[in-house]
């Protein structure tokens, strides 16, 4: 079963883990200096948090998170038929975990991508070059944490 991924940039990881562990009732699984990380079943979702220089602040990045190949073949599959360029990292290190990914943007530049976890790491990670997706949002300077262009704001 597939579980929705979104990492948030923030400024503070003690206020905002605090923040979120209550918010979610429960407490991180991951917890590093610069990192926490949220494995909830109701909403089921791989929630992460992450303080990085680069890194914009609210939402970085949303995905898919599967549980083993077959899936992952699935959602890649999935990406190359929606007619993106897809970045296909293969074998990675991001956020504290070993993992096989790939990345695709939509039309408007919001970046996606699609992971299978294999294992845990004692390092953050990584860049990929997200600048292969022709996204004006994602940036190549941050391990799984492409840069969102700014919210508009409107009324309701």
């Amino acid at each position: 079963m597939k579980r929705f991924h979104v990492h948030v940039g923030v400024t503070d990881i003690d206020k905002s883990v605090a923040f979120y562990s209550r918010l979610f009732g429960a407490e991180p699984s991951v917890v590093k200096a610069d990192y926490a990380k949220w494995m909830l079943d109701d909403p089921r979702i791989n929630f992460a948090i992450s303080m990085r220089e680069a890194a914009t602040r609210g939402i970085e990045h949303v995905g898919l998170q599967v549980e083993d190949k077959a899936e992952l073949e699935e959602v890649y599959d999935r990406f190359r038929a929606a007619d993106r360029p897809v970045l296909e990292e293969g074998a990675t290190t991001c956020c504290y975990a070993q993992s096989e990914k790939s990345w695709i943007a939509d039309p408007d530049g919001v970046v996606w991508e699609a992971f299978l976890t294999e294992g845990e790491s004692t390092t953050y990670g990584g860049s990929p070059d997200l600048d292969q997706l022709a996204s004006a949002n994602a940036a190549s300077s941050a391990c799984c944490a492409p840069q969102l262009a700014p919210a508009k704001t409107s009324c309701c």
